[in-house]
């Protein structure tokens, strides 16, 4: 069990992002694993990523850990790729050099380790996740304001209730269930900010991970598994009110979705995608919001409310 003990000026300094790089690390563990949940991603993934050598040396570790140096902290609610590479790429030689002796990953020159370790990191990025990646965001997305809207009242201690369900929380101390039959000392923020981090592939984990500039904390985005799973095939009382197509459009965006990914997910021409997403909308069911360059629709409450009829 670990014990993060807050005062409540912690409560303050709690910062939601996502970061693309702990998306790549818990995605790499997750290809290497045999995670039941990610299968379908991981058969098309195939073995395509294999001869990243210098990567997979850096992430799939002797002793399981990960090397602090790989996830820095977010400097802003959405974080680049490029940003997070950029912060690696300047990471000190000699922190590398710790955090991979740490790790019991043998190395040579540090320095000659990271310009081909962040092109792998790229590489890996492009072939494993950059086609999820607008999904993966959007997910994310849709957490974070559904824990801020919640959080308006009664107020900012709701942000931390029911992220996970190894994670207990009460009006002074965060508690993990990290490891069964294993304690920690307690520790507490130091100051620092507490990052909240829905990460999408840590499957039913929550990690804590500390830094000696604040803390993360990792943990599953609500609605992850409709990003892994096939489509779910809708209530059959829904697809008696709203037709088996609609009511499957509806289903499917149990996360954020846009027009392109209904479409390739459900099988439908783009036209007819769209057509039954404007339906939905103007019926009160689901609403759009804009995310960079897509437009992805998700459930209003009414229409999540509508997909657990049964």
């Amino acid at each position: 069990m670990k014990r993060l003990e807050l005062v409540p000026d912690d409560l303050l300094r709690l910062r939601f992002a996502h970061s693309p790089m702990a998306e790549v690390v818990t995605s790499a563990l997750a290809a290497r694993d045999g995670s039941w949940q990610y299968g379908r991603w991981r058969s098309r993934l195939g073995s395509r990523t294999d001869d990243l050598d210098v990567f997979w040396r850096v992430v799939a570790t002797p002793s399981g850990g990960i090397p602090d140096f790989l996830t820095p902290l977010p400097r802003t609610a959405r974080p680049t790729l490029q940003a997070e590479l950029e912060a690696i790429a300047a990471t000190d030689p000699a922190r590398v050099a710790a955090d991979l002796d740490g790790c019991g990953v043998p190395f040579g020159d540090p320095a000659a380790l990271l310009p081909p370790l962040v092109a792998q990191i790229r590489r890996y990025f492009r072939l494993a996740l950059a086609d999820l990646w607008p999904r993966l965001r959007a997910t994310a997305d849709n957490e974070i304001a559904h824990r801020t809207n919640t959080a308006a009242f009664p107020g900012p201690h709701r942000l931390l209730e029911n992220l996970h369900p190894r994670i207990r929380w009460n009006p002074d101390t965060l508690q993990l269930d990290y490891l069964k039959d294993s304690e920690y000392p307690s520790w507490s923020l130091d100051g620092h900010p507490l990052f909240l981090l829905p990460t999408a592939f840590t499957g039913t984990k929550a990690w804590i991970m500390d830094s000696t500039a604040g803390r993360a904390l990792w943990y599953p985005p609500r609605a992850m598994g409709a990003l892994f799973a096939a489509p779910p095939a809708p209530p059959e009382p829904l697809a008696a009110l709203l037709g088996a197509t609609r009511a499957a459009v509806l289903a499917l965006l149990a996360n954020p979705a846009s027009t392109g990914d209904v479409a390739e997910q459900l099988g439908l021409a783009p036209a007819t995608a769209s057509h039954h997403l404007t339906a939905l909308r103007d019926a009160g069911l689901i609403v759009a919001a804009r995310s960079g360059r897509r437009l992805n629709y998700r459930h209003t409450d009414l229409g999540e409310r509508l997909t657990t009829l049964g």
